[in-house]
């Protein structure tokens, strides 16, 4: 590019004129970068539309148990609703009582009451917790890929930059001219790759927070709704 610049060519005035005169080196740099930054976008969308689902999930779920009085109640009434995380933790507590107990989940009326073993209440709460990491973990799908590319876009845009900068100095090396006409423009595409990383990494980065933020909310409620669940089952007496 420098060549053709120094022996008349034309000058790059715009981003445009810039990216159609790139070298090679910058343009595969580039191409990295868009697809990043296009795989990002994705999967903003679509652990945003995930979470808008499970907080709806999460809402009907609640208000469904809200309007029962008690577990066995509770029981009938959010089996009907489609799964949801809580409402696979619930299940998984109630199968484990009647599991322990044959006949103590009835259709109608209340659970059999009884009383767990220490060893037996220790595994009720293993199960719930092992439940509230798998969901935790269904969750959590995909989001580490948002900060892979928040790490990797500005090292790209480096390297880029870097191949850029060296292309323009060799540039300069053969033709002889050393003046800014011929280093500016050589430089200026360099550091079009830096800014191609910084747009693919910048929004990764937000989201990556963001959603990590929500998953520790997240959890937390489950962990919360798990601890209730036992609580509620001492209460009636079924622990």
């Amino acid at each position: 590019m420098l060549l053709a610049i120094q022996s008349g060519g034309a000058v790059p005035r715009t981003l445009m004129d810039l990216l159609r005169m790139s070298s090679t080196e910058t343009i595969v740099v580039l191409v990295i970068c868009a697809v990043l930054s296009g795989a990002s976008w994705f999967l903003i969308g679509l652990k945003w539309w995930q979470f808008r689902r499970l907080h709806g999930q999460a809402d009907r779920f609640f208000r469904e148990l809200e309007r029962t009085t008690t577990l066995a109640d509770a029981y009938h009434a959010v089996m009907k609703l489609p799964p949801s995380p809580f409402h696979r933790i619930f299940r998984e507590a109630i199968h484990f009582i009647s599991e322990l107990r044959p006949g103590a989940l009835k259709e109608k009326g209340e659970l059999a009451k009884g009383s767990l073993t220490p060893t037996q209440l220790e595994a009720l709460k293993m199960i719930l917790a092992k439940d509230v990491n798998a969901e935790r973990d269904a969750a959590a799908r995909n989001i580490p890929w948002l900060a892979t590319i928040g790490a990797v876009g500005p090292l790209l845009g480096l390297l880029g930059t870097v191949l850029g900068v060296m292309s323009a100095f060799l540039g300069v090396a053969s033709g002889g001219s050393g003046n800014l006409a011929a280093v500016a423009p050589g430089v200026a595409e360099a550091l079009i790759a830096t800014v191609a990383g910084l747009a693919a990494a910048i929004p990764a980065v937000m989201a990556y927070n963001y959603f990590a933020a929500r998953l520790a909310v997240f959890e937390g409620e489950l962990d919360g709704f798990a601890n209730e669940l036992v609580g509620t089952m001492a209460r009636e007496g079924l622990l």
